[in-house]
């Protein structure tokens, strides 16, 4: 075997490690996890995950820590995603079209007698050097197939590239099905969510699932730039990424109670007609009402609280999300609910605001033209301190690189996942 650790130790870790995949609960942040995981238990220099949609397997998480070191700390590695067919052409293809292990001492070593081939235009485009591979599918117990997963170069104690042993194929095959069974029970979390999104964009067009993905995914990543500027512990950072990710896609599910004659409405709304608009926000919080567990938290308060300005401008302020009416002592001479302010407006009701906004201005809508980028950022650096937390707008600007590589992840004429 390739690892480096005792067998005991190694049987230990791949318990401990099963165990792990399956408390992550969003789907996006599950596919990460399972790959540092395969990663480490081979002490495999890089991987990647493809995802099955239809007859087609989509390239959905890639790391490499060769071209990670390159990137320095606290810097993510940027990839594009793209699709191939399953079929016998491409190795993660033949894996996928015949649910067979593959596993290549040298992929550029190949006879040519082999069905597939290996794809060199990422080594190419990156100067990395692809050696020893590893394949293997994902199915669940029925036996169909949900994705591919890939490990690649395997090191040894001086950091050298060895190949994977004939037995390594058994223990990933366990690996693939412990990920399979997390990863189609995060599908059918992930489905689940989506079905809501619907709903809301039946009464809203702007509601999609790319627009509720890309928001999330900005969140998560502005959140963790945060997070550990301050020294958040690794463990809580994660416990609390997996929660947002999938609070955040309802940041605006309470639009499902607000009439067409508003959502839809092309002219301005006049100031009674955005008094119900604004509703949305204790709407959508009143769903999570009976708080069995950290997301309906976090949703709860994402749905309340993204719209609240740090200025103390937004909406709707002290309120009760169950009533509507203003938490007690927390209103005006007029009975009206009293602002929220500063760090009044919970963390994750200011993070989302950021994201929901940048979102919103760098698309088109039936409404607007999308905004150029350049003006888009300029209007975020403009909020700080006013629309938006100070701390949380330096955060967004130190992730930009990967925020930017999020919208072409999940662009608005491609079906969300």
């Amino acid at each position: 075997m390739n690892q480096l650790e005792s067998r005991p130790e190694k049987i230990e870790l791949l318990t401990q490690i099963s165990l792990d995949i399956n408390e992550v609960k969003d789907l996006d942040l599950l596919l990460d996890r399972i790959l540092t995981n395969v990663r480490k238990f081979f002490n495999a220099d890089a991987g990647s995950i493809y995802i099955r949609k239809g007859n087609r397997l989509h390239f959905s998480h890639s790391q490499n820590q060769t071209l990670q070191k390159q990137l320095g700390p606290h810097r993510k590695l940027i990839y594009h995603t793209f699709s191939i067919p399953i079929d016998n052409s491409s190795i993660a293809g033949y894996v996928a079209n015949n649910q067979v292990a593959v596993n290549i001492e040298n992929v550029y070593e190949l006879t040519g007698t082999e069905p597939y081939r290996f794809d060199s235009h990422f080594d190419e485009l990156t100067n990395y050097k692809t050696q020893a591979m590893l394949s293997v599918p994902m199915t669940n117990q029925q036996g169909e197939l949900l994705g591919v997963m890939q490990v690649i170069n395997p090191l040894d104690e001086k950091g050298n590239v060895i190949p994977f042993d004939k037995s390594d194929e058994r223990i990933i095959r366990h690996f693939a099905t412990s990920a399979a069974l997390a990863l189609e029970r995060a599908q059918v979390t992930r489905d689940i969510i989506l079905r809501m999104i619907m709903m809301a964009e039946l009464r809203d067009p702007q509601e999609t699932g790319s627009h509720v993905n890309r928001v999330a995914s900005y969140s998560v990543e502005i959140f963790e730039a945060w997070a550990r500027r301050k020294g958040m512990a690794r463990a809580e950072l994660e416990k609390k990424k997996d929660t947002l990710r999938m609070a955040a896609m309802l940041h605006d599910v309470g639009k499902i109670a607000i009439s067409d004659q508003i959502l839809k409405k092309p002219d301005r709304l006049t100031p009674e007609e955005y008094e119900i608009m604004k509703s949305h926000t204790y709407l959508g919080a009143r769903l999570f009402k009976d708080k069995h567990s950290d997301f309906d938290a976090m949703a709860s308060e994402v749905a309340l609280n993204h719209h609240e300005r740090w200025d103390g401008t937004g909406y709707p302020g002290h309120v009760d999300p169950l009533t509507g009416n203003p938490v007690p002592g927390f209103c005006d001479s007029h009975g009206r609910p009293l602002p929220k302010k500063g760090r009044e407006i919970p963390l994750f009701g200011r993070i989302v605001a950021i994201a929901d906004v940048y979102d919103a201005l760098s698309s088109e809508r039936y409404y607007k033209e999308r905004w150029q980028d350049q003006d888009v950022l300029e209007e975020i650096r403009k909020g700080a301190g006013t629309h938006f937390d100070p701390e949380l707008v330096e955060a967004f600007f130190s992730c930009l690189d990967v925020i930017r590589s999020i919208a072409r992840r999940y662009p608005d004429n491609q079906e969300p996942h």
